[in-house]
């Protein structure tokens, strides 16, 4: 893609003698919400290590925006415009959900008001308004997926990395968190988003990957991947068939 904001080049990492990703291939348009399947140990977490500099990769190159990344530290891509959520929420228990959001929306402004003001609209942005003065401890699974995004998007990013945004979630939160990450979209944010729940990322994604013992396998539109003669053999089953 000629107008890709994040290409990604042959990238390979290993460890011992396991690869974690092996000449992984791909592009992500501006605007476009792209995800990322495959079974445990596939290598996608390894993937957005990548990405966001928690890990060194053997071989490859990661340009974002037009600029090569592949040697910058994790704070520094941050601030070219990459931000990510995790599978495990972490959330300062402590601190209340206003308080979490402003330590995110500091790294970019300059003063503490313009910080409050930033984290305002990202928690109005993902819906929790009514839980701004609730601590993180006190957050259900879902309220807690919605407070790293919000936190995330404060940083104010041009792309962003969702690692099983719908996770541990409660089967009634799900559409909620779907229509979500459609509303980040709009705020003019890319996605790459790893996810499980075939159902969700058929639903979200304008293309997906799928990832087997970090080599890619398959890449499409969702419904071309879910057809993919690799795709039903190694992760949905003779049943999807």
């Amino acid at each position: 893609m000629t107008d890709a904001l994040l290409d990604v080049r042959d990238l390979t990492k290993h460890y011992g003698g396991v690869s974690a990703s092996d000449d992984v291939t791909f592009s992500v348009a501006d605007g476009e919400i792209f995800g990322v399947i495959g079974p445990n140990g596939a290598g996608k977490t390894t993937l957005f290590n990548l990405i966001t500099g928690f890990e060194k990769p053997d071989r490859g190159t990661i340009v974002f925006g037009g600029r090569d990344i592949t040697g910058l530290r994790p704070d520094q891509r941050n601030r070219a415009g990459i931000a990510r959520t995790f599978q495990i929420v972490k959330p300062f228990p402590r601190m209340t959900v206003e308080e979490n959001v402003i330590t995110g929306a500091l790294s970019r402004t300059k003063g503490v008001a313009e910080a409050r003001e930033r984290a305002g609209h990202c928690i109005e942005l993902v819906g929790l308004v009514e839980k701004r003065h609730a601590l993180g401890r006190e957050l259900s699974t879902g309220q807690r997926k919605r407070l790293e995004m919000a936190r995330a998007m404060a940083t104010q990013p041009k792309l962003l990395l969702l690692d099983e945004v719908t996770g541990g979630v409660d089967q009634p939160s799900i559409p909620g968190l779907i229509d979500l990450v459609r509303r980040l979209r709009d705020d003019g944010v890319s996605l790459l988003v790893i996810e499980h729940n075939m159902r969700v990322i058929m639903e979200l994604a304008d293309r997906v990957m799928f990832l087997n013992l970090g080599r890619k396998l398959a890449e499409g539109r969702p419904s071309e991947v879910s057809r993919h003669p690799d795709v039903i053999r190694l992760y949905l089953g003779s049943g999807h068939a």
